[in-house]
């Protein structure tokens, strides 16, 4: 199977849930990532046809399996979301084959280079923000294209924006603010054709950090303990929000930010 491609879910086993998402069809880029892939397994769960994306095959294969023994409905798909054509062209496959898309959802990884501002060179401070904006760029163009006919569709993101910010991270804050205001702007100008854009923001998810990375124990206490709720948010927690901003029983929300940190990071 080509790159952009897509294989079909076989469609065995019957599929539970809440059914929040029946009849949706998302599209999760960087599903490979443990964010990703919860909120694809949450997706799914809540009855969407979810379409996995990302740049390695086995990983996505792997994931769509766990979906499809939990009764999920999903497909999988190779591209390069930095790649414009190619993600067209696999937007409008998606489309092809399910008649629609309606949810769309970025969370890949933008390369960010962690060391204080005065000791990264220019090209590791913009790195970051260049692929956070490039990438949401052309994966919401690409969805708005489609949505705008249907005259309906939740664009999301992650990662969120605000005042705080903690030293040593380089230019990944920045390029989380960068890709709020292009929430914004997206936001506006998508508003009248019924496309809603929301982001998601946490504090942290200790699920996310390697269990052999150094200092984790001390790194996952720090989260825990700038929460007012004595715990961080799970990849569950992040997905089933998710599931409910997609879906229609949130259809009032958008240009905004939605806060699952428990707390860490004040409104």
């Amino acid at each position: 199977m080509s790159d952009g491609d897509a294989t079909s879910p076989d469609g065995s086993t019957p599929r539970v849930g809440t059914g929040v998402l029946d009849g949706k069809v998302a599209i999760v880029y960087g599903a490979a990532g443990g964010i990703g892939g919860g909120v694809a397994r949450a997706f799914a769960r809540e009855g969407a046809r979810v379409v996995l994306a990302g740049r390695t095959r086995a990983t996505l294969d792997a994931l769509a399996d766990d979906i499809r023994a939990a009764g999920g409905s999903v497909d999988t798909a190779v591209v390069d979301a930095l790649d414009a054509e190619a993600v067209d062209r696999f937007v409008d496959g998606v489309v092809s084959t399910a008649g629609r898309i309606d949810v769309s959802f970025n969370l890949i990884g933008v390369g960010d280079v962690q060391r204080p501002l005065m000791d990264l060179r220019p090209e590791e401070f913009t790195q970051p923000i260049t692929t956070a904006t490039r990438t949401h760029f052309i994966t919401t163009k690409a969805a708005a294209r489609h949505m705008i006919a249907q005259r309906t569709g939740v664009i999301l993101a992650f990662g969120g924006g605000g005042t705080q910010t903690v030293r040593g991270i380089g230019g990944f804050k920045v390029a989380l603010d960068a890709v709020e205001s292009l929430r914004r702007q997206w936001a506006v100008e998508l508003g009248a054709y019924g496309i809603r854009f929301v982001t998601l923001k946490t504090g942290g998810i200790p699920e996310t950090i390697p269990p052999n990375m150094d200092g984790r124990a001390e790194i996952v206490e720090s989260i825990e303990r700038s929460t007012l709720l004595g715990r961080a948010a799970t990849l569950a927690d992040v997905g089933a929000v998710a599931a409910f901003i997609a879906s229609d029983a949130a259809g009032t929300m958008t240009a905004a930010d939605v806060n699952i940190s428990a707390g860490a990071i004040m409104d």
